[in-house]
């Protein structure tokens, strides 16, 4: 690697993050795709024919060092654990409330969260059905391209150019909004993760989940409340805090 290889991936470009990909020919293509418009930051989630795979290489026309550096994950948890927002692209209605963003609406956040230090991820689904409901609830914001509604699907790569496209067309104009952190920074996927197990703990033992045949439905409407909320990590501690102080009190009474 040269030492413009190293710029390239210093950069603060959005991490592409593939969740379960089917194909080392969509894989490679993806790369290409990244590659072409400056963005080089790859993670693969559970691939479904392993990894290095050669047809993802061959396929990938020079791109392969995207490919040699890409990060491979077991879960999607993993992946993305120390993300600060992570976007979900998907065409589908997923009744989950969560901001529902066009690709240059989404980019220009991601470029002035960059610049502010934060670490950016996009989600792309597997190619037969697209991201599940459980990746999309770990998401802060979906992003949805303005495509034909009577025929939507469009390939892994495609997906991929699009967001790459709006990400380096975009260049340093001038974002439409900013989020003032006054000093804090945004918590991480891992530490939403964290506050939504105690959150699940706490109310498990209360029996919040009932009945139980909805128990799961329920989890999972959390799980997206707190991927959707922008808390910083002074929020995540202080809901910590509040959470051990109830079951304190509770336990004096």
């Amino acid at each position: 690697m040269t030492p413009l290889d190293d710029q390239l991936f210093d950069a603060p470009t959005p991490f592409m993050v593939l969740v379960r990909p089917q194909m080392g020919e969509n894989i490679g293509a993806a790369a290409r795709a990244m590659l072409n418009f400056g963005c080089a930051r790859m993670r693969l989630v559970a691939p479904r024919d392993g990894w290095p795979n050669p047809k993802a290489s061959a396929m990938s026309s020079g791109a392969y060092k995207v490919l040699d550096r890409a990060g491979v994950f077991d879960d999607l948890s993993a992946a993305i654990g120390d993300c600060d927002y992570v976007y979900a692209t998907t065409a589908r209605g997923r009744e989950l409330t969560k901001p529902v963003l066009t690709p240059e609406r989404a980019m220009i956040e991601a470029r002035a969260m960059a610049a502010a230090g934060k670490r950016v991820a996009v989600l792309f689904g597997p190619e037969r059905a697209g991201l599940e409901n459980e990746d999309v609830a770990r998401a802060n914001a979906i992003i949805t391209v303005p495509v034909n509604p009577a025929f939507y699907s469009l390939n892994l790569a495609q997906c991929v150019l699009l967001i790459a496209y709006e990400h380096a067309r975009l260049g340093l104009e001038s974002p439409a909004e900013v989020m003032a952190m006054a000093g804090t920074d945004f918590a991480t996927s891992i530490e939403r993760e964290k506050l939504g197990d105690h959150f699940e703990e706490r109310l498990q033992s209360a029996g919040f989940f009932f009945p139980p045949d909805k128990a799961e439905h329920m989890k999972l409407n959390l799980r997206n409340m707190w991927a959707r909320l922008a808390l910083t990590r002074a929020d995540v501690q202080s809901l910590h805090g509040m959470l051990r102080k109830l079951v304190g009190a509770r336990g004096q009474r």
